[in-house]
């Protein structure tokens, strides 16, 4: 065959054709899954270090726990397990075998000669100059600890059991094994909202230790327990099952038990797992909590009970509509492909709240003669939906009631206060719904005087959705508005008073700031002013508790100091009616029928040092007394006595049903 052009030509179309046949394999795109995603991006989800990764698999297991729980109506009662897991264990739980070390000087804590030397030396100059600081009494400053090597790792067994809902057979792998499938992805207030949880703890797992987690389920009336060992498939995003199987029920028993391996460090996050669990015993006062924590070392271990106070639930929270107001132009396209309506006037009065069909009729004529109420929804053009949205946006709509949100209650909160503080004052406050961005929230605020483990100044207390938030506290819209408060025109001294301030912020839509959810900006006007009215109003409460308390202090120090002369003026009118007596005879003064009386009584013995003493005592109680009532009636404060009142145990209460309503509950006993 002839070739058609010359040998450069040639050569130069033969490169060309490399060149196109090199190209495709450098331009193939690559796609990660989401559960390879978050395993690189792990600190969006709370996974920073070791230390961090227990606390946050800690608050996962126990909100999902609280969720199943309370899902059903079903007072939580959540036991959560971490067991410290030695080296030697851990591998023999793997399959390791442990080998002697050979060559010292490839491990990360070998210490040469002269390193060992160093430090022996500064050792040794540091207890010299301990003991001279115990020669003078001076305080002894703690000598840091050596660091750990990077390969002694811990690692803990985390176990959470509740008497929750329970999971059907079925869902349990993709439940556990699939990131980003869930069932919080509803418009209502919930505690999680990514679908992560206990996924990303199995996540963490198989990154530190490559054990899988091992899951029991029970659903109520089911004569069987699910029982489910898996890992996850972190490339293709599928649950890897080593065991599902069904077992026998033989106590009766529905909730969920999860156990997970994973490595840990539980001195340095001590503080914030234990905190965590305090506060949000303290949040939700009906739960009751046992925590445990079991070393090999037996003066390490910690064993925490959360008893309940309550049997008072707030409201299962509802899922509702999108506000016309909040809503963008894909989530616009997403309920049209989704909707069951057939035309448009049903589309709008039903997919979204606050739009009645007179006021979807309004709307409908405003976007054009293009557009009619029986015009078919599926049918909108990619511009009739963009019109949508601008007269979406322009347009005047009711804001959303807070019918949908479950607050933990005003009763609640002041309960948990009480029970976990036992401060000397307390006052509650619960606001009305407001809405940002189209959604509704409502704050709910206490502030305490005094109490158990609190520091003197602010002690500030936050929770979104019923769940405590204890990092970046400093850029969070409640510290920056605590500091703000003039504590002093309320009685209160900021510098010296223990005070607590709590405040909860329940919403369909928390605007966090950052990836990691863990605090509020102090950028929204609506919330700012919120949580401001909010902690004002209990400190309005507790100025007059104040008040009311210096004015009895007052009252009781002037009675003390009244008592204290009793005695002296006793004696001194006791002798002086007594001189009077002796010497009447001889006076030219004439004495009164009562004078006469009196005297007589002073000589016959009738009155004497001691009945003037109790008179003058029984004259200064009810002048005290008398004041006292007046305080009450014009600061409407009763000072009438209390009892005690001793509320009796829960255990052993009566089975009951709670229907709620925004204004009652009504309880049906079965």
């Amino acid at each position: 065959m002839e070739s058609n052009g010359s040998p450069e030509l040639q050569k130069s179309s033969k490169k060309r054709k490399g060149t196109s046949s090199q190209n495709p394999k450098s331009s193939v795109l690559k796609q990660k899954s989401p559960a390879e995603f978050f395993a690189e991006n792990k600190n969006i989800a709370g996974f920073d270090n070791p230390g961090k990764s227990l606390y946050t698999t800690v608050r996962e297991l126990v909100e999902n726990s609280l969720d199943s729980a309370e899902s059903i109506s079903e007072l939580p009662w959540i036991e959560i397990t971490i067991e410290e897991i030695s080296k030697t264990k851990f591998n023999a739980m793997i399959g390791l075998i442990d080998r002697e070390r050979v060559d010292e000087e490839l491990y990360d804590d070998f210490e040469t000669v002269k390193a060992r030397e160093k430090r022996l030396a500064k050792e040794a100059r540091d207890q010299e100059i301990q003991a001279k600081n115990i020669a003078h009494g001076k305080k002894i400053k703690e000598t840091s600890k050596s660091t750990k090597s990077r390969g002694d790792a811990s690692f803990f067994r985390v176990t959470c059991k509740d008497n929750g809902k329970g999971m059907p057979h079925e869902d349990i792998p993709n439940m556990f094994g699939r990131v980003l499938s869930g069932t919080k992805y509803g418009l209502k207030q919930t505690r999680g909202k990514f679908g992560l949880g206990a996924k990303m703890a199995l996540i963490w797992s198989k990154m530190s230790t490559g054990l899988p987690i091992e899951i029991l389920s029970s659903m109520r009336g089911q004569n069987y327990v699910s029982f489910c060992r898996l890992d996850i498939d972190i490339h293709r995003n599928i649950p890897h099952v080593h065991i599902h199987e069904k077992r026998e029920n033989k106590e009766e028993w529905h909730g969920a038990e999860i156990q997970v391996i994973i490595e840990g460090n539980w001195t340095t996050y001590r503080s914030k797992i234990l905190h965590y669990m305090r506060q949000m015993a303290v949040i939700t006062p009906y739960a009751q909590f046992l925590f445990k924590l079991i070393s090999d070392m037996a003066d390490k271990n910690v064993t925490i009970h959360f008893a309940r106070r309550t049997d008072v639930m707030p409201p299962v929270p509802v899922e509702t509509k999108h506000h016309p107001s909040a809503v963008d132009l894909l989530l616009i396209k997403r309920l049209i492909a989704e909707t069951s309506k057939q035309n448009l006037l049903q589309f709008l009065q039903h997919e979204f709240v606050n739009i009645r069909k007179s006021y979807a009729e309004r709307l409908i004529g405003e976007m054009g003669s293009d557009f009619s109420p029986k015009m078919a929804v599926k049918s909108l053009s990619s511009q009739q939906v963009v019109r949508i949205h601008q007269l979406f946006r322009q347009a005047k709509f009711a804001d959303p009631s807070g019918d949908c949100l479950s607050p933990a209650g005003e009763y609640n909160l002041r309960l948990g206060i009480i029970k976990e503080l036992h401060p000397d004052m307390v006052a509650t406050y619960a606001g009305s719904p407001q809405v940002f961005e189209g959604h509704p929230f409502l704050i709910e605020a206490g502030v305490s005087l005094g109490g158990k483990d609190v520091k003197q100044g602010l002690n500030i207390f936050r929770f979104a959705n019923r769940i405590p938030l204890l990092f970046e506290q400093g850029a969070d819209v409640v510290t920056r508005t605590a500091a703000k408060i003039n504590w002093s025109c309320y009685k209160i001294n900021q510098s010296q008073d223990k005070i607590g301030v709590f405040v909860s912020i329940v919403s369909t839509k928390i605007p966090f700031k950052g990836t990691g959810k863990e605090y509020i900006g102090a950028d929204i006007n609506e919330i700012v002013s919120a949580v401001k009215t909010s902690i004002q109003q209990c400190c309005i409460q507790l100025k007059t508790k104040i008040v009311k308390k210096l004015q009895a202090r007052e009252r009781l120090e002037r009675k003390r100091n009244l008592t204290r002369y009793i005695p002296d003026a006793s004696r001194a009118i006791y002798g002086v009616m007594k001189e009077i007596a002796k010497s009447r005879d001889s006076k030219q003064r004439q004495y009164n029928e009562k004078e006469e009386e009196i005297l007589n009584k002073v000589s016959c013995r009738e009155i004497t040092e001691p009945i003037i003493k109790e008179k003058l005592t029984h004259y200064v109680e009810q002048v005290d007394y008398e004041m006292a009532l007046e305080y009450a009636a014009q600061s409407g404060v009763s000072e009438e006595p209390r009892e005690d009142i001793y509320i009796s145990a829960l255990e052993g209460a009566p089975k009951f049903l709670d229907l709620h309503h925004p204004v009652c509950v009504f309880r049906l006993f079965l």
